[in-house]
């Protein structure tokens, strides 16, 4: 079985891709919950599903950005939630 491909990641909306990375969330879970218990799992799934996830949340975030630098606002101001202010002593 082959790795995902990050063009597969592109193809997706927003809806399905917020979707499918709760689905492999979802899925690591799972295969964390089954080690644990010691039922038979594939190792390799776990590098798979991690690689997809990793995909995923990179085509999010690029879109973000790509939605921030279109509207006109810094993706690094955006994330700051306080003004700052001059805190001068007189």
């Amino acid at each position: 079985m082959a790795l995902p491909k990050v063009a597969d990641a592109r193809q997706l909306s927003d809806a399905e891709l917020s979707e499918r990375v709760v689905a492999v969330k979802q899925a690591l879970f799972e295969l964390r919950m089954k080690r644990s218990i010691r039922q038979e799992v594939k190792p390799h799934e776990f590098k798979h599903l991690k690689h997809e996830l990793s995909q995923l949340l990179t085509v999010e975030h690029q879109r973000k950005q790509s939605a921030y630098s279109s509207a006109g606002v810094d993706a690094s101001t955006a994330s700051a939630s306080e003004p700052e202010t001059s805190t001068s002593e007189e």
